[in-house]
């Protein structure tokens, strides 16, 4: 029995092994769940467009925005896992969203195969001069002044998960300000009806570098190059639990591994290399990621866990 089992894993193995050979055999859809023209679109289709071209297949982006990135993401679990569809998801798809929901139309846990992290997204918590807050602290001091009298804007949960334990973990009280869009919280910023935002640096550096806006302080564990002079999260003592933004690729749950691997070396490739990062992700505040697929699917182990009980101290569960 020992043999026989042993000869159908090499058997197994071998096919396998001759499946990532034979690969690509078709063109690949990458799958966006968000509506074309975003950064996440861009940076996409600029790496599709050179996979296709050293992989010698087209990888033909196809958006599928809507349900909060749900249509996408589902429209990727439910896939054939034969190589040929991956998507690219951010955190909200897999760590917040399925848990906000009282029936998702994915598990996050059982219905993909990670192949790797693209990019984190650099945000920072960002004020207006006119607040008369230099530092994290002062913002704090401020709004431990001014209970529920200071507001934030966000379109994002994770931004809202982030700011609902920064105000437990401080004895503050910023309130919670939807917005339509990232420029109508932006525009509310500039215009003084709002005190701050946690947003992605990228996307303000003009307003930053003209003055009329100001970062306190960014995420993660490195200072961002856009600006090297504001402190991290971490530098300055902050102790809460938060998610990063992130993007990264999945694909279909039993997609092969020697496939998932293949398509991880070839998005690597592409998006490590310098002029890439030069001219897609670094000018944004992007920072590349590009981990292996184990280490990717450990990573959203632990955001995923992570998520769902952010998600129920906050109390955004649907009722």
């Amino acid at each position: 029995m020992k043999v026989k089992w042993f000869a159908g894993l090499m058997l197994w193995a071998a096919a396998q092994a001759a499946l990532a050979q034979q690969w690509p055999a078709k063109p690949v859809r990458a799958i966006l769940p968000y509506t074309p023209g975003g950064l996440a679109d861009v940076v996409l289709r600029a790496l599709a467009a050179d996979m296709g071209n050293n992989i010698g297949q087209p990888v033909v982006v196809e958006n599928r925005g809507g349900a909060a990135t749900m249509i996408g993401a589902e429209a990727c679990a439910k896939a054939t896992p034969d190589g040929y569809t991956m998507c690219l998801v951010a955190v909200d798809t897999t760590s917040i969203t399925p848990f906000t929901m009282r029936k998702a139309p994915i598990d996050p846990r059982k219905d993909f195969e990670p192949i790797t992290g693209l990019f984190f997204l650099k945000v920072g918590l960002t004020v207006n001069p006119a607040l008369g807050v230099n530092t994290l602290q002062e913002f704090i001091a401020k709004a431990k002044a001014k209970p529920g009298g200071m507001n934030y804007g966000s379109t994002a949960n994770n931004v809202r998960l982030f700011m609902d334990e920064f105000n437990r973990v401080n004895g503050t009280d910023v309130r919670f300000i939807n917005y339509k869009g990232g420029g109508e919280a932006v525009a509310a910023l500039l215009g003084n009806q709002i005190e701050a935002l946690y947003f992605g640096i990228g996307n303000l550096t003009g307003h930053l570098k003209s003055g009329k806006l100001k970062t306190i302080a960014v995420d993660g564990t490195t200072r961002s190059p856009l600006l090297p002079q504001v402190p991290t999260l971490a530098e300055l003592g902050y102790q809460g639990r938060s998610l990063r933004a992130w993007f990264g690729f999945l694909a279909p749950a039993g997609t092969p591994k020697p496939l998932v691997s293949r398509l991880n070396a070839e998005i690597v490739k592409i998006a490590g290399q310098a002029p890439f990062i030069a001219k897609y992700l670094s000018p944004l505040g992007l920072e590349p990621i590009l981990n292996t697929p184990e280490q990717f699917a450990q990573y959203l182990k632990e955001d995923i866990d992570k998520g769902e009980a952010l998600v129920k101290q906050a109390g955004l569960v649907e009722n």
